[in-house]
C-alpha cells in the first residue's frame, strides 16, 4: 500500500475544509432568504393595514364629518375590518387592525377575532372605528386587549345628543365605537362577541 506524503495529507486536508464550509453555506442560505420573505410578507401586512385604514377614515369623514375632529381630539384611536379577511370553522371571522397613539403618532397592530359563535360576525362585513378619549383607556385597549361581549347594547348618538360624537356609541365611558358597513354608518352595535388583542407578528 502506497504511503501518502505530508504533501498530499495536508491538500487534502485543506479541500476537507473547503467542502465542509461549502456545505455550511449551502445549509445557511435557505433561512436567510426565508427570513428575508417572512419580512416582506410582514410588511405588506402592515402597509395593507394602514391603507384599509386611511380607507375607513375617509369613509366614516364622508359619512360624519364631525368625527375628524373627535378622533384628532382623542389620546388616540383604532380602526378593525375583516373585509377580506378569512372565516374560520363554523362561520366564525377574524380581522386585522391598527390602534394609533395621537400623542406619539405610533402605530401597534392588532387582531379582532370572533369569541362567541352564532351572532354573525362571521357572515357580515363591516369595519370599526374606536375613539378614546383618555390615555388610560387606549393602553388598557392595547396592552390588555378588549371584548365586547354578547350581550353589549349600543346605539349611536343621534345629532341633537352631544354633536361631537354623533353617529358614535358608547362603549364605555370615554371610549366610543363607529361601526361601517357597506350601507355606511350603522345606529346599532352588530359587532358583538369579538376581541381584539396585541398581533406579536405584525409589532
Amino acid at each position: 500500500m502506497k504511503r501518502r506524503t505530508p504533501w498530499v495529507l495536508g491538500k487534502l486536508h485543506v479541500l476537507g475544509i473547503f467542502i465542509t464550509v461549502l456545505l455550511l453555506a449551502a445549509v445557511a442560505t435557505p433561512p436567510s432568504a426565508s427570513g428575508a420573505d417572512d419580512a416582506k410578507e410582514k410588511e405588506k401586512a402592515r402597509a395593507d393595514i394602514r391603507k384599509m385604514e386611511k380607507e375607513t377614515l375617509s369613509r366614516l369623514y364622508k359619512a360624519q364629518p364631525q368625527a375628524k375632529n373627535a378622533i384628532a381630539k382623542a389620546a388616540g384611536y383604532a380602526v378593525f375590518s375583516n373585509f377580506g379577511m378569512k372565516i374560520l370553522v363554523a362561520g366564525s371571522g377574524s380581522g386585522k387592525g391598527v390602534a394609533v397613539n395621537n400623542a406619539t403618532k405610533k402605530n401597534t397592530y392588532m387582531k379582532m377575532v370572533e369569541v362567541q359563535a352564532g351572532l354573525g360576525f362571521g357572515v357580515k362585513k363591516f369595519r370599526l372605528v374606536w375613539v378614546f378619549e383618555n390615555q388610560k383607556d387606549l393602553d388598557a385597549f392595547i396592552n390588555s386587549g378588549w371584548e365586547l361581549g354578547g350581550q353589549t347594547s349600543a346605539a349611536a348618538q343621534a345629532s341633537g345628543q352631544g354633536a361631537a360624537m354623533a353617529g358614535a356609541m358608547s362603549v364605555a365611558p370615554g371610549v366610543w365605537l363607529y361601526q361601517l358597513t357597506d350601507d355606511g354608518l350603522a345606529l346599532e352595535l352588530t359587532a358583538k362577541g369579538t376581541k381584539y388583542y396585541k398581533d406579536s407578528d405584525l409589532n
